[in-house]
């Protein structure tokens, strides 16, 4: 929720880049209408502010996730070096420059 102020209250639903798919108006609707809004488009809802949301809710209403396969982002871990057959500092014959 991003409130702006003077602005007509809606709500606005992007997908996962952030590319806006709608824009409903809620200045007309009670706040009951619009938790119904939010169910039949099927976001979740705590029942305590405190609880976690589960994890099949993460990207809802969206259920088809760009991100849900990939795994996290761990910047700390080093990138692994492939390891070769021949581990030799000395270049093989082939990688050897003929134009020096």
């Amino acid at each position: 929720m991003k409130h702006i102020p003077g602005a007509d209250p809606e709500l606005v639903l992007l997908n996962h880049y952030f590319e806006e798919l709608d824009r409903i108006a809620l200045s007309d609707m009670s706040r009951s209408e619009i938790n119904q809004l939010l169910e039949e488009l099927g976001f979740y809802k705590k029942t305590a502010a405190e609880d976690e949301v589960p994890e099949e809710f993460r990207f809802s209403p969206a259920k088809d996730s760009p991100f849900k396969d990939e795994p996290p982002y761990e910047s700390s871990s080093p990138t692994p070096t492939p390891t070769t057959e021949n581990a030799s500092s000395e270049p093989n014959a082939e990688d050897k420059h003929t134009d020096l």
